[in-house]
């Protein structure tokens, strides 16, 4: 399995000792940090020392004292039986969350073990910092996040390179594919937003190429995400967190998706859930896209904070939480859910690669799904589960602010008119 991140990956490997930090790598449980890791430490060091703080409670505790990487690294060869060696390992310190001395140990290791190569991985690293009060020392680690496979990536492992090649040169020349290609990149969009982009559902696929097999990996890592708001999280807050996951099916699915506290539960409000959307977030499994209602640089600062939508992290879970056939999505037929299940994926397509998440809405008259800030330009972006593409409201937005260009992702094939271009929602990981 190929991912991007790891061009990132071997950029931090070269650095000069003065200039590396320890890598701290976030993302969302089973989004395979901990296999991306062990990959490229095998393939670019002589040895990976690996260390499961969570899991290896003796190797846990050599952390308690001294935190001298000295001090430390004698004692974790000795702990996990393995030789650290400057410039020749790569030490991996995994689920670093559960051990916040681990965490302050990243400071010593960047002031005084420049040599070594150091690596954390953690899956609810925020959400241990908001319950236990401790932070990540800042300015001592470099910090790198990784989310579930993008379509693109998709495309690598499925071993369809050559078209994702060509997805991005149509992109740039926004020219029309092929329809031959047209079409089999459709058909690999909607098997997709079927399997999603978690490691384990892709490779099931690969693998026994069986959608019913992929389904009861999405209910596993449904399960142990629920497990997770258990054991990280009060009982009554479990209750809540829990409540908010399930709902966001039923919020997306609404015509406005605007997040309404009173779809979790009558009654709800902010102060009764808040803090369980925060959790959400934290851990990487939701999305969020806050509302902006001036779309002029930057646009952060016009985000209304009381008013935003919630996606999934993945697609193939969205899939599985809401209980839509897989087949109705395989098949393209026509469906209530699909412009939801559209927006979501966009939403992660755009996520992976780095893009803070707002939409734009004026006097609940007009909104734009998504509206990005590229350097000084402000993109405003429409999306179109099918082949209908018409949108009064991208008009309306781009009459008042005249954005470098308007983007319209539908199933059309690519092509452009004056300020708007038509992009094929399978070439959303060109934006």
């Amino acid at each position: 399995m190929r991912r991007r991140i790891e061009t990132e990956l071997l950029a931090w490997k070269e650095k000069s000792d003065e200039q590396r930090m320890p890598l701290l790598l976030n993302g969302a449980r089973q989004v395979g940090k901990t296999w991306i890791l062990r990959t490229f430490g095998a393939a670019h060091f002589e040895n990976v020392a690996y260390v499961n703080l969570e899991a290896n409670k003796a190797a846990a505790s050599i952390f308690a004292e001294d935190l001298s990487p000295r001090h430390l690294v004698g004692y974790l060869e000795s702990a996990i039986g393995e030789r650290i060696l400057p410039g020749k390992t790569l030490l991996v310190l995994d689920e670093i969350q559960s051990c916040e001395r681990a965490l302050t140990s990243l400071k010593y290791f960047c002031e005084e073990g420049q040599q070594y190569h150091v690596a954390a991985a953690s899956s609810l690293l925020g959400v241990a910092m908001n319950r236990e009060r401790y932070s990540v020392p800042v300015g001592k680690v470099e910090t790198l996040a990784l989310y579930p496979l993008d379509f693109e990536e998709y495309l690598w492992t499925r071993g369809r390179e050559s078209l994702a090649q060509e997805i991005r040169s149509a992109c740039d020349r926004l020219e029309p594919l092929p329809e031959g290609l047209h079409r089999l990149a459709v058909e690999l969009y909607r098997e997709y937003l079927v399997v999603g982009g978690m490691p384990a559902c892709v490779n099931t696929l690969v693998r026994e190429g069986s959608f019913l097999d992929v389904a009861n990996v999405q209910a596993q890592i449904l399960a142990t995400l629920v497990a997770d708001m258990a054991k990280y999280a009060t009982a009554s807050e479990s209750v809540k967190i829990r409540a908010c996951y399930q709902s966001i099916p039923a919020q997306l699915a609404k015509e406005n998706r605007k997040f309404q506290y009173k779809v979790v539960r009558k009654g709800g409000s902010a102060a009764i859930f808040g803090e369980s959307i925060e959790w959400l977030t934290l851990a990487g499994l939701v999305l969020k896209c806050q509302k902006v209602s001036q779309a002029w640089v930057p646009v952060s600062v016009h985000a209304d904070l009381s008013s935003f939508k919630l996606y999934m992290g993945d697609t193939g879970l969205l899939l599985q939480l809401s209980g839509m056939p897989q087949q109705l999505v395989l098949s393209g037929l026509e469906n209530q859910f699909q412009g939801a299940l559209a927006e979501n994926y966009v939403a992660q397509q755009l996520a992976a690669h780095g893009h803070a998440l707002f939409y734009w809405a004026s006097d609940n008259t007009a909104e734009v799904d998504f509206v990005l800030q590229k350097g000084t330009d402000m993109v405003a972006v429409e999306v179109k589960s099918g082949l209908n593409t018409r949108s009064r409201s991208l008009n309306v937005f781009s009459g008042k602010y005249h954005p470098a260009y308007a983007v319209r992702l539908s199933l059309k094939n690519f092509g452009h008119a004056d300020n708007l271009r038509s992009i094929p929602l399978y070439a959303a990981f060109c934006l």
